[in-house]
Parts: C-alpha cells; structure tokens; sequence
C-alpha cells in the first residue's frame, strides 16, 4: 500500500514537472519567433540583424554600467506586470496601470517635498503613502466592479485619463515650483531611494521590486487570501457558494493591484526623477505590463523574467538605431509578435475547452 501511494506521488510530481515544462515551450517560442521576424523585418530594410542583436545583446550584458541600466529599465515593468497578474489570477483585467502609476507618482513626489522629516520615517511614508493612494485609485475600480457590475476595462481605461489630466494639472498648477519649468519642486534626500551602485541610476526601487514579487507569490499560493482571491478568479459563483465574498476579494485584489502599479511610479520619483513632471502622455508602462504579465504565465517569477526581457529590448532599442541603423520600431514589431503568439495560446486554450465541454454534453444528452 506504501509502495503504490509512493508510486501515485511520483507520478504525480513527474506530471507536474511535465505540465510545467509544456506551459515554458509557448513564451520561449513566442521569443524565438519574434527575433526571428525582426530579423527578417531588418533584412528587408537592408540592415543586418546579426550586427543589429550582437548591439542589443551588449547593451545590455557588455558592461556593469549596461546591465545597471538594463535592470532600471526592468523595474517599473515587474510592478506593472504583477499588477496585472494579480488582478487577472481574480478574473479581472486591470489595463489602468498608467493611471494608478501617475498616482502613485505624484501623490510620493508630494510626500516626499512636503514634509521634512527623519530618513526612517520620510522615506517609509513616502513608498507607502505613494502605494496606498494608487491602490485606493485601482480599489475604486474594483467598487464599482463589485457593486455595480460595471466592466473593469471600461473603468481603468477612463481612469487612466483622469490620471493623466490631474497629474498634469497638478504639476503645472497648485504643485509647480517657481520657474518655467512645469514640475513640482525637488523632493528631500530623505525622501530618496539609495543608490546601489557608485555610479548609473541603477537604486533600491529594484529590490523593492523583486520583493513584490516575492510578497505577491506569497500572498497567491501561501495564505487563505490568496486561495480565495484565485477561487473567485476560477468560478465567482462557485467560489460564492462556497463561502468566499466574491465581491469583497475583487475589490481587495484591484487595491492590491493599484498598488503594484503605483510603485512603479513611486520608485520613478523617489529614485530616478526626484521631482514629478508634467506629463504629455501615458509612458506606457501599464500596456507593456500585460505583456509582461501575459509572457510570465500570470506567475511572479514569469513576470520578473519577462520584464527582463522587455527591459533589455526597450534598453537597446535606441543603441540598435544609432549603432546599427535599425528603426527602434522593429523592436516594437519583436514585442508584438512575442505577444501575438502569447496570446494565442490563450485563445487556442479557450477554444480548446469550449470543444471539450461541447463533446462532453453532446455524449450525455447520447
């Protein structure tokens, strides 16, 4: 009897090694396939793609200071990744990460320049305060998700606008500091994220990055909340009938996202700009997250791996282009294509159950 339950756990544990390896094959041919077209995309225009990857492969990894940069590159794109997987492990697709990225943006520059206090408590309340009003931002979302029944996409994307028009207003008007420059004035060094290396913007945004990650996995697969906020993303109605506040753990799950995106933002000003400046348009963070998030399987340890990957393109975009004269677009068309063949899984996998459960009905009216 030991040796046959011995055996099932084997099997099992060979199955899910297995399982995993499959759901790998997809994002890793995604990958290949769109350096594969871009190659071809450069050929086409003249250029030589070999010369072209050799560019991007040292920006990035050639130097301390490349890598450095690279990793700068990658950190807003882990925050806005997670968020998008957080919400969408509860059924919901937040796109409003440009939105809750300008709140957490400014609403921490504002702490920051604001108030004069001790690094212990400055810096803290700046992370926080920045994290919570973003949250609060992508919470709202999830209200009226979860009370009205008002769809999320709609409401993130006119929130995303919102956003942009107070951030705008704010940093040209009531928080602009003296000058013609529209921006807010500079925030305390107290206020600051430390630099972790003695030269490059390479700072501590990063490790708070990866340690989202971790907190976010944590969260997921290792508490009560986590297995409620995945039950509701499966079934909310089955997940309602077993005793889980559906709407309760949506709204909950859009705060947490908001607040993943709003770092994004915080760790911007606190470690990179040192100020806020009027934005002119959404940077894009939040779009490229659902990549990010749709490569890394919705996982956080796919999501820090495809923000790698994204922050290295975005990282030797423009060295391609004035190195080996190759349009900083091709490296849009490789990250389309990457999300293309993605997406399509999904969309091959939905169509895959949807025959299943037809076959499956049609034998037991048979």
């Amino acid at each position: 009897m030991a040796d046959n339950d011995k055996i099932v756990a084997e099997k099992k544990e060979e199955n899910r090694y297995y399982k995993w390896l499959a759901s790998m094959i997809i994002p890793v041919l995604a990958v290949i396939t769109g350096l594969l077209v871009g190659a071809i995309f450069m050929l086409a225009i003249g250029r030589d793609p070999v010369q072209a990857y050799i560019v991007l492969f040292n920006s990035a990894f050639g130097s301390l200071n490349g890598f450095a940069e690279t990793l700068v590159n990658t950190t807003p794109l882990i925050f806005t990744g997670l968020a998008v997987a957080f919400a969408f492990r509860t059924g919901l697709f937040n796109i409003g990460g440009d939105g809750q990225f300008l709140i957490g943006y400014i609403a921490s520059t504002w702490l920051g320049f604001f108030f004069q206090l001790p690094l212990f408590i400055h810096l803290p309340l700046a992370l926080l305060g920045g994290m919570v009003a973003a949250g609060l931002w992508g919470g709202f979302a999830g209200l009226l998700k979860a009370k009205l029944g008002v769809h999320e996409v709609i409401t993130t994307i006119m929130m995303n606008y919102i956003a942009l028009y107070l951030v705008s207003y704010l940093t040209g008007g009531p928080l602009k500091a003296s000058g013609f420059m529209p921006a807010t004035p500079k925030i305390a060094d107290t206020a600051k994220l430390m630099r972790l290396l003695p030269f490059g913007r390479l700072n501590a945004g990063f490790i708070v990055a990866l340690v989202a990650a971790y907190i976010v996995y944590y969260i997921l697969w290792r508490t009560t909340l986590g297995y409620e906020i995945r039950a509701v993303g499966l079934n909310p109605n089955a997940a309602e009938y077993g005793g889980i506040k559906a709407a309760r753990n949506m709204i909950l799950a859009m705060f947490i996202s908001g607040c993943l995106a709003g770092l994004a933002g915080v760790t911007q000003s606190l470690g990179l700009e040192f100020r806020a400046y009027q934005p002119f348009g959404f940077i894009g963070y939040g779009f490229t997250g659902i990549a990010v998030a749709l490569l890394g399987k919705n996982h956080p340890a796919g999501v820090v791996l495809g923000a790698f990957l994204f922050g290295i393109l975005q990282r030797g975009s423009m060295l391609m282009q004035s190195i080996a004269g190759v349009p900083k677009e091709v490296i849009e068309i490789i990250q389309a294509i990457i999300i293309l063949f993605v997406a399509a899984e999904y969309l091959f996998t939905l169509l895959s159950n949807r025959i299943k459960k037809y076959r499956k009905e049609t034998s037991d009216v048979n």
